[in-house]
């Protein structure tokens, strides 16, 4: 097994941090989720991940910074969670998970949450895996989200999503509307540029959001606060291909 390295204050501006690491396009992308890194550092936040040019790491931090509209109090809560490629099926993911469960053991935390797709979602964990590794479904929503929780002290209620999501639709309901933080290095390249001229060749309206502050994401409409796409008031996909025009009409169905 390669080695596993934490990244923080000291090293970020060196090392990479996977995702898009090739990717042109979203080089000013990629900077701006250096740049939100360094930020939650600031509040307990982890990025860990295998000493490689390679997309295998986990993101997680305190459920009460956390960028998500959850409550779960003194809960650690994991964000991006992904292993991929040839290191797949060598138990990364399964170290990766047991250094997070032993950092919230060592802050007395009651356990720790994540948000999944009840089905896969794009740019989330992988639901079934999770439930193998001893998380359990703690809420459902019905826009397809699932809340998961894997309990320290199993006394400790329950965590559950904030009511800004319960409806499974947005404010604006006419035409395209985007949620989007920079959690993610491919979202501010794809949502300005690629969703903006592929809403204009279709002539469909667009009103996008950016979630720049903890306060704006902990009161979304949607638990993926990377990128979620509604359409006429209701959430449709968190996928981020869905911005170009090559894909659009494909995932979107409309």
């Amino acid at each position: 097994m390669e080695k596993l390295i934490t990244l923080d204050k000291t090293n970020i501006d060196e090392e990479h941090i996977c995702c898009a690491i090739s990717d042109k396009k979203c080089k000013d992308s990629y900077e701006l989720k250096k740049d939100w890194l360094k930020k939650e550092f600031d509040n307990g936040y982890v990025f860990r991940r295998i000493d490689a040019r390679a997309k295998v790491f986990i993101e997680y931090g305190p459920a009460e910074k956390g960028w998500v509209p959850v409550d779960a109090p003194n809960c650690l809560l994991i964000n991006c969670f992904w292993v991929s490629g040839q290191y797949k099926g060598q138990s990364y993911g399964k170290e990766l998970l047991r250094l997070a469960t032993e950092d919230a053991k060592a802050q007395g935390k009651d356990g720790l949450v994540t948000v999944v797709g009840t089905s896969k979602f794009h740019f989330m964990s992988d639901t079934k895996w999770l439930l193998k590794q001893g998380f359990e479904t703690c809420e459902k929503l019905s826009s397809g989200f699932s809340l998961l929780v894997k309990k320290i002290n199993l006394k400790a209620d329950n965590p559950k999503f904030k009511d800004s999501v319960k409806s499974g639709e947005c404010s604006d309901k006419n035409g395209l509307v985007i949620y989007y933080s920079n959690r993610c290095p491919f979202s501010e390249y794809h949502v300005t540029t690629s969703l903006t001229e592929t809403a204009e060749k279709r002539k469909l309206p667009l009103k996008v959001i950016k979630l720049d502050t903890m306060e704006k994401a902990q009161t979304a409409p949607t638990p993926a606060t990377i990128f979620s796409l509604f359409y006429n008031g209701k959430f449709v996909t968190t996928d981020l291909s869905a911005c170009m025009d090559s894909r659009f009409d494909k995932v979107i169905g409309i």
